[in-house]
């Protein structure tokens, strides 16, 4: 495996993603490998996307903000880019708040209804 650039099938396996989602992200404009004809190679640069983009999945955030926050940095540079990932980060801890606060109601009502059926049983 090169130092530098991976093949495609080689970005699949260290990032241990299907060549589908690889193809996808390269169709959303998320990555850009380099090509020679029909070969795609991913360089430094790509490969540090792809981690941002699977930490940012990872967190929950949808692929389009992600894509978003990935131009701030080509347009705008890094202060900008790490300023917006705050906003983003402020909006998803939110969003996953409001998710376990949901999560945590349904746990307790099944909870609930379990141990009334249990107690009917007895």
């Amino acid at each position: 495996m090169s130092e530098t650039r991976l093949s495609f099938k080689e970005m699949c396996a260290e990032f241990d993603v299907t060549p589908r989602t690889l193809r996808y992200y390269e169709y959303i404009e998320l990555l850009q490998p380099d090509r020679e004809g029909r070969a795609r190679h991913y360089g430094p640069r790509e490969r540090a996307r792809m981690k941002l983009i699977l930490r940012g999945r990872k967190f929950g955030f949808q692929l389009e903000d992600i894509r978003q926050w990935l131009l701030i940095y080509e347009n705008e540079g890094t202060v900008a880019q790490m300023r917006e990932w705050i906003k983003m980060a402020d909006r998803q801890l939110i969003e996953l708040q409001e998710q376990r606060d949901q999560l945590d109601e349904a746990m307790a009502e099944l909870r609930k209804l379990r141990d009334a059926t249990r107690d009917s049983l007895a």
